[in-house]
């Protein structure tokens, strides 16, 4: 299994879910906006093949080639079904799992990846700085209808009594809002700081630094 990423970008997610999973795995450290000349760039030929968008993550295993985040976590929570990334709860409990999965990566990000996209991604002629108001704003939405999603919840955990893969998604989407700037809840900021302690996520850490 080979994981192809770049700093602490959505890949970071994928990398913690591989040394949370104690899966068998090579790094490839790959550089986005540099010359497509560059052998390690998103915008060489060889990794064009592999990710036509020429982002990251890419995850390759055999003839598989995953190129979605959400769908590289979980492949590999389901390739280590021990490592508790999908834990062993109920139906109902598993429903709760995706909707707050997808409700991280369609709505509480969103707002972050826009602001970034606005600061540094897109091409300087492009960019509108006046939208990061409405980033802001967006975020804010989206952290009060996380708090209704989670409802009274006083756990360590999300689920249960376990880490699982919405707790890595939400430690590493604050981490991302608090890198941007944006005003994060100090419950949040200390859930970004528990779960970033957990040794698979230091592990990760020392991959990219």
């Amino acid at each position: 299994m080979k994981l192809y990423g770049m700093g602490q970008s959505r890949s970071f997610r994928a990398l913690w879910a591989l040394e949370e999973s104690g899966l068998e795995y090579d790094y490839v450290n790959t550089t986005l906006r540099t010359e497509s000349t560059d052998t390690d760039s998103a915008k060489h030929p060889s990794y064009l093949e592999l990710n036509i968008q020429g982002k990251v993550p890419t995850l390759v295993d055999g003839d598989l080639v995953l190129t979605e985040c959400f769908a590289i976590l979980n492949y590999i929570a389901r390739s280590a079904p021990d490592s508790g990334l999908l834990p062993k709860v109920s139906t109902p409990a598993y429903a709760k799992l995706d909707e707050l999965s997808y409700f991280i990566l369609a709505e509480l990000e969103q707002p972050l990846w826009s602001k970034g996209k606005h600061m540094f991604a897109l091409p300087q002629e492009y960019r509108i700085p006046a939208m990061f108001d409405t980033a802001k704003f967006e975020f804010n939405k989206a952290v009060n209808a996380l708090n209704h999603l989670l409802g009274e919840n006083d756990n360590e955990y999300v689920l249960g009594n376990e880490f699982c893969m919405v707790d890595l998604l939400l430690a590493h989407t604050f981490n991302w809002a608090i890198r941007f700037e944006f005003d994060v809840p100090d419950k949040f900021i200390a859930l970004r700081d528990r779960h970033y302690q957990r040794p698979a996520a230091q592990r990760a850490m020392s991959i990219i630094e």
